[in-house]
Order: structure tokens, then C-alpha cells, then sequence
């Protein structure tokens, strides 16, 4: 019974020491925007065995300490509130990339929540399959309004980009038949039997 018993109290006391590891190290403190596993949310509450995090959607869940001290977490507002936001954009090719990078510097300006300094940066990363992949980096000063802000440069971008006539593209996939000098044979063949018959052919 009693070694029952400790197996038992084995994750209590597990959890206990991790909390106060928690409260004396502070690397997540309450108010602080954290990401731990799948879960995402604001820190509520840190008590000596669990850390209650309030998600966005108003739910509240409760994280064992030793899963926090144990698993990979990213706080975003551990020492600043000022964050990074990275947009990707993908344009049509032919499209004019000077031009391209005039709009997203125009966008990031514009926006009164995006810093001026660091200076937005417009990066062309690569040459993708069906378009010029660039990406739109912007700092903000709050970064628990990236998503708003975010939303609000791609509304800016999708508007300037029909403006100035630039395509962003859809997935492209190209199909190349085989043998298709046999298939219109087969299919002129099938059309000559339908005449035959009496029956109109169908192209």
C-alpha cells in the first residue's frame, strides 16, 4: 500500500516542485502569451500544481507544471510585448518585382501600428512552382495584435496588388498526355462509326 501510495503521489510531487520552480524562476508569468504543445493562450493563473491558461475562444486549460518545465513552450511576451510578423505573398511570374516591393513598402508605411524602426523588410525568397514567393516583415509594438494587424496589411496588399494590375496566383498544375496522336485516332474512328450508323457524331 504505501509503495502504491508513492507511485501514486510520484506526478503530485512532481507537479508541486515544478511550480515552485515556476514561481521562483518566472519564465511565464501571468498575463504572458504563451504557446505550449497545440494550446495557445494567455497565462491566468499559476498555482503550485497546475498553470490555468485562458485560450482565445474564452476556454480555460489546465497544464500540469512538470509538462511545462518538460516541453518546448514559446512565450511571446516573456520580455517585451514587441514581436515580429512575417507575411508571406506569392506573385504571378512576369510580374514587375520592383513594383512588387514598392507596394509592400507602402503597405507596411502606411499601417500606424507597424514600427518604423527596425524598417520593414520585403524579402524575395524564393521561385516557387506557380509563383515569386516574397514575404513582408514587419515589427509591431504589441505583439498580441499581430493577427489584426496581419489581417489588415493582406487587405491593404490584396487591394494595392488589383490596383497596379499584379495576379497573385492559384496552384498551377500542368498534364501532359501520352499517346495522344492515338487517342484522336480513336476518337475520329468512333466518329466515323457513329456516321455509319446513321447517327450524327459528337466531337
Amino acid at each position: 500500500l504505501s509503495v502504491g501510495i508513492g507511485f501514486g503521489l510520484q506526478n503530485v510531487v512532481n507537479n508541486i516542485v515544478s511550480g515552485l520552480i515556476l514561481l521562483a524562476e518566472r519564465p511565464i508569468q501571468v498575463g504572458d502569451w504563451v504557446v505550449v504543445g497545440d494550446q495557445e493562450g494567455i497565462v491566468s493563473h499559476i498555482n503550485v500544481r497546475a498553470t490555468e491558461i485562458l485560450t482565445f475562444q474564452k476556454a480555460s486549460v489546465i497544464v500540469p507544471n512538470s509538462e511545462i518545465l518538460s516541453s518546448v513552450v514559446v512565450n511571446w511576451t516573456h520580455r517585451t510585448p514587441r514581436g515580429r510578423i512575417d507575411i508571406p505573398i506569392g506573385v504571378a511570374y512576369g510580374s514587375n518585382t520592383n513594383r512588387v516591393r514598392e507596394i509592400l513598402q507602402e503597405c507596411a508605411e502606411q499601417h500606424p501600428d507597424v514600427q518604423k524602426v527596425p524598417t520593414p523588410q520585403i524579402v524575395f525568397k524564393d521561385f516557387g512552382e506557380s509563383a515569386l514567393c516574397f514575404e513582408l516583415r514587419v515589427f509591431v509594438p504589441d505583439i498580441s495584435q499581430r493577427l489584426a494587424v496581419a489581417s489588415d496589411l493582406r487587405f491593404a496588399i490584396d487591394a494595392a496588388f488589383r490596383e497596379a494590375g499584379i495576379e497573385i496566383p492559384f496552384l498551377q498544375t500542368d498534364i501532359h498526355l501520352r499517346d495522344l496522336d492515338r487517342i484522336e485516332k480513336l476518337f475520329g474512328s468512333f466518329r466515323d462509326t457513329a456516321g455509319k450508323d446513321g447517327q450524327p457524331g459528337n466531337s
